[in-house]
């Protein structure tokens, strides 16, 4: 049996439409936006801006334009029911404190990392009085050389004799 008002096989109204109580027309603005099945998108919406308001908002948007303004609808009364006071500006007051905190820690890891890798170059390195740091010049006679040199790997020499 078929109830009166409702042809064979009728589309549900939106979800705007069904919260409202009206029925939903061909033309309905709401309802290639709220479909039926998220009816909890247009409560939290009618609920924070009001119906009225959303529908003069996308009347007066371009078509290709209504579904950005949507989905912004729908966030900023979603962040007004969790802060009623700030809303997304709170949600963006506390993303850019984790922004800060957070580069404020990669900076100091940055700093860590280099002062790390200063550390291991110096440990790497032999100390200019050791053994193992002294390399001769290669084909040279030094067995009649009255003024040795050590020579470094940097190339620099020092004179053993000099004071």
């Amino acid at each position: 049996m078929r109830r009166k008002g409702h042809s064979h096989g009728a589309v549900s109204p939106c979800a705007a439409c069904k919260l409202l109580r009206r029925k939903c027309v061909k033309e309905c603005v709401f309802a290639p936006y709220f479909p039926a099945k998220e009816p909890y998108k247009f409560a939290i919406v009618h609920r924070i801006f009001g119906a009225s308001n959303v529908n003069k908002m996308l009347q007066v948007l371009s078509e290709n334009h209504r579904s950005d303004a949507v989905n912004s609808i729908v966030y900023e009364a979603n962040a007004r029911v969790q802060d009623p006071v700030y809303g997304c500006v709170g949600i963006i007051s506390s993303l850019q404190g984790q922004l800060e905190t957070l580069q404020t820690q990669l900076a100091f890891a940055q700093a860590e990392l280099v002062h790390m890798k200063t550390l291991h170059r110096i440990d790497t390195k032999p100390p200019p009085y050791m053994a193992s740091g002294i390399s001769l010049p290669a084909n040279k006679d030094l067995s009649n050389d009255i003024d040795m040199a050590f020579v470094y790997e940097n190339g620099v020499g020092e004179s053993l004799w000099s004071c």
